[in-house]
């Protein structure tokens, strides 16, 4: 039976869940499929499934800083509501894409005052521990073009 390693194909199912025990993601009939080693998925996710195999059941807890990072409150921005042209009404929760230095970014809006909006670019996961219960359901080499282009093709990966 072939292991997860570096190269390697991986289909998976998972249960995503908070340190409260919500359930906040998880794979719905089709597996996931990411390429090992290509850094696809968080880090301490990928880690706890190396050397794993097709059939396994495991709960992996993954610290915050091996997972979305740690919160940043200096990603939290108070801008002009004008940036928000064609939007008439903003409310908290609403997400919207900004243009930085960085390429694009999602920014999650946390509140409006007046005519400045309170918008915070922390992934909206940063800062917490989170628990994959996971279910290996297939490990295979990688092919040529799924090494070149550093993710899965096919059935729960890309170019479908």
């Amino acid at each position: 039976m072939t292991a997860i390693a570096n190269d390697h194909v991986v289909k998976f199912h998972y249960t995503l869940t908070n340190s409260e025990g919500e359930v906040l993601d998880k794979s719905e009939g089709q597996p996931l499929a990411y390429l090992h080693g290509a850094g696809n998925i968080i880090p301490g996710l990928e880690n706890a499934l190396t050397g794993k195999t097709t059939g396994e059941k495991l709960v992996v807890n993954v610290p915050a800083a091996q997972g979305y990072g740690e919160y940043n409150p200096d990603l939290v921005q108070e801008v002009p509501r004008q940036m928000f042209q064609g939007v008439d009404n903003i409310e908290a929760g609403m997400q919207f894409q900004a243009q930085t230095d960085d390429g694009v970014q999602i920014v999650t809006v946390k509140g409006v005052e007046g005519d400045s909006v309170i918008v915070d670019a922390n992934f909206p996961l940063a800062g917490q521990d989170l628990t994959f219960d996971v279910e290996i359901v297939e490990v295979r080499q990688a092919t040529e073009e799924e090494l070149t282009h550093g993710h899965v093709h096919g059935e729960g990966g890309h170019h479908h």
